[in-house]
């Protein structure tokens, strides 16, 4: 009688659970899903290749730039530690201070010149014409070449011999066609020859940005009675605000390393017309043999090429940009 009541007390019934019920919220969720399991791996360890790639080929050369600017070393030998001698020097030399002119003024001018042409080309390309696809090809074949076949090429059409600089030059006032050998035309020489170049990678951004804005926002102006230039100045430009941005930045650092088509062409003249900054650093390196002074002159193009790029983010609020398209916060 016993023996059976504690078979009783101590068998579970049939389809009864065993064992202590999970607490509230633990467990296996309802339906009999099961959690997905997190990683153990910590995020960090994903990076790693990234950041040991970068501080190789990135960040250990700068840091080694920065430390032969103060030194004194010929490319042979110990560098010996100067201190701010360098930079002092710097600071008074006419030759550095007349490159650090030129090369914001060929600055200012290649953003001038290649972007509103960009912005334009870019949104004409993005557009429904038959022969945009054509034109579009063909114009992106710079993007082909090297800077130095570039330079090449454009250094034989400015030829005034036999070049075709020869033929135009009686027409816009330069009658023996030397507008490479003339002081006050050379640097605008450069702007054109970048200009040609670069011109067709910031067209591609425009374009591609052009494609992505909603079309709604064109008919809705259409049913309002806005014009084509309304369009463009009230929805075009502030949809591609983020590029022209993009672009900007992009066109800033680019002009701070200009060097084989200034080298190519003009060598830096005449005289010192067009010797910008990379070119005297060049040859306070590799022609004066003063590697610790031409690494001072690299550590000051970093630090000024970075500055204006931060100062162009900066002014054009694009970290506080909101984006406008249509469904996104």
């Amino acid at each position: 009688m016993h023996a059976t009541e504690d078979t009783a007390t101590t068998t579970p019934r049939a389809g009864a659970r065993t064992g202590p019920r999970p607490a509230d919220g633990g467990g296996r969720p309802r339906g009999g899903l099961r959690r997905p399991q997190r990683s153990e791996r910590p995020g960090i360890v994903w990076i790693v290749p990234a950041l040991l790639f970068f501080g190789l080929f990135g960040l250990g050369p700068v840091l080694g730039v920065v430390y032969l600017s103060f030194t004194e070393w010929r490319g042979l030998g110990e560098p010996t530690w100067v201190g701010l001698e360098n930079w002092a020097e710097m600071a008074s030399d006419d030759g550095v201070t007349n490159g650090l002119k030129l090369t914001l003024v060929l600055t200012a001018l290649c953003w001038a010149t290649q972007t509103p042409m960009a912005l334009l080309f870019g949104v004409w390309a993005a557009g429904p014409q038959r022969i945009r696809a054509v034109v579009s090809a063909v114009y992106f074949l710079p993007l082909l070449l090297s800077g130095a076949a570039i330079a090449l090429l454009w250094l034989s059409l400015l030829d005034p011999n036999f070049g075709l600089a020869a033929d135009i030059g009686p027409f816009v006032g330069v009658p023996d066609g030397n507008f490479v050998g003339d002081s006050s035309l050379a640097l605008y020489v450069i702007v054109l020859v970048t200009l040609w170049q670069w011109l067709p990678f910031h067209m591609l951004l425009y374009q591609s940005a052009a494609r992505q804005i909603p079309r709604s926002l064109y008919e809705a102006s259409e049913i309002d009675g806005a014009g084509r230039l309304h369009q463009f100045l009230f929805i075009t430009i502030p949809q591609l605000r983020h590029t022209i941005i993009a672009s900007s930045v992009l066109m800033i650092v680019g002009a701070m390393t200009y060097f084989e088509t200034v080298f190519l062409i003009t060598g830096g003249g005449p005289g010192v017309s067009t010797r910008i900054l990379p070119l005297v650093m060049y040859f306070e390196g590799f022609r004066a043999f003063d590697m610790g002074y031409a690494s001072a002159i690299a550590v000051l193009l970093v630090v000024l090429g970075f500055s204006m790029a931060m100062v162009t983010v900066w002014l054009s609020g694009y970290s506080r940009m909101r984006s406008q398209r249509e469904g996104a916060q």
